[in-house]
């Protein structure tokens, strides 16, 4: 349940009301030489609820739901967020780690964000990505506190990180990574052009929720950028279906990996497979895969799949893994 209690609410009307009148004294362009003026610009943003007008340089920013990981990516330092996994702070870089554990935990999911605690931060932006209904169920609450920019689950991740970039005015570090991530990706195709010609491949996961004896193929994830910006052949779920990560395979058909050339799987960031993978490359099935046996089952790392600097590490251990295949 959303914890809307009476009393927040009526903390983020009065803060609303306070901010207001501020915007209204600040709006004055009388005074050029008024540092109020430059605190009083705003933006307009085109988002999923809208356009909205932000701050021209937000410094309290609250991310809630999946905004979190990608602002903190591209420089942001939120007040408030919402909890993400263990495993996935865990991932981040020592500086992102630190960033996110300043913050103040919000909730510990987006549909239960303490609109009291929110407001009591004074944030002058709210960042929000999470399902469209559950955004309705809180819209008026946030809104109330904070001009609140809305991403529904269908923005692709680039724009995403574009609207995260934008609306939270991080464009310096982001248009360096997103540099970056077009480089890299130039390198890898000109690279290894030729053995992602002929080569057929296929993403094999386990998640930490999967079933004890069970594996995935992953269509959706860190092999999207593989197949849709590099190019490579990865196996995806038709248009319209569910993707195939969704469905659990027993391991006893590890061994109809066999009829791909090469074989992509997790590892952590020392190139270790990941501990819900751990079970998969223990199994003589695994042992016996032609990939495997050749040199051509590659350890991935990666980091997340919806901002150019997660990314661009991504980018980086394929790199480093396409160079160990061996030549035919």
């Amino acid at each position: 349940m959303t914890l809307l209690r009476l009393r927040g609410a009526a903390l983020a009307a009065a803060l609303l009301s306070a901010a207001l009148v501020l915007t209204a004294c600040g709006g004055d362009s009388g005074n050029s030489d008024d540092t109020g003026d430059a605190a009083a610009e705003t933006r307009s943003i085109k988002a999923g609820n809208g356009t909205i007008e932000v701050p021209a340089d937000p410094k309290r920013v609250a991310t809630i739901g999946n905004t979190t990981l990608p602002f903190i990516d591209i420089g942001g330092k939120p007040v408030g967020v919402t909890a993400e996994s263990d495993s996935d702070v865990k991932q981040l870089p020592a500086d992102q780690q630190a960033t996110y554990k300043s913050a103040t935990i919000l909730a510990p999911s987006a549909d239960q964000v303490d609109m009291e605690k929110l407001a009591s931060l004074t944030p002058d932006l709210i960042l929000v990505q999470i399902p469209d209904e559950e955004f309705k169920g809180i819209e008026k609450q946030l809104t109330a506190i904070a001009p609140t920019v809305f991403f529904g689950l269908d923005t692709e991740w680039k724009g995403l990180a574009d609207g995260l970039a934008e609306a939270g005015n991080q464009t310096d570090k982001f248009g360096k990574q997103k540099a970056e991530f077009e480089g890299k990706v130039a390198k890898i195709k000109k690279t290894y052009g030729a053995i992602i010609a002929k080569s057929s491949f296929v993403d094999v996961i386990r998640w930490d929720s999967s079933d004890p004896g069970t594996f995935a193929i992953a269509d959706i994830g860190c092999s999207e950028i593989a197949r849709d910006d590099v190019g490579m052949n990865f196996p995806e779920s038709p248009e319209g279906k569910d993707p195939l990560a969704w469905t659990a395979l027993p391991f006893e058909q590890i061994s109809s990996l066999s009829k791909y050339d090469v074989v992509t799987y997790p590892v952590d960031d020392k190139g270790q497979p990941t501990e819900p993978f751990a079970p998969v490359v223990a199994t003589s099935t695994w042992k016996a895969l032609p990939a495997v046996k050749s040199g051509r089952a590659l350890g991935i790392f990666c980091p997340g799949n919806n901002s150019y600097g997660s990314v661009d590490r991504y980018l980086d251990s394929l790199d480093s893994a396409l160079a160990t295949l061996p030549a035919t």
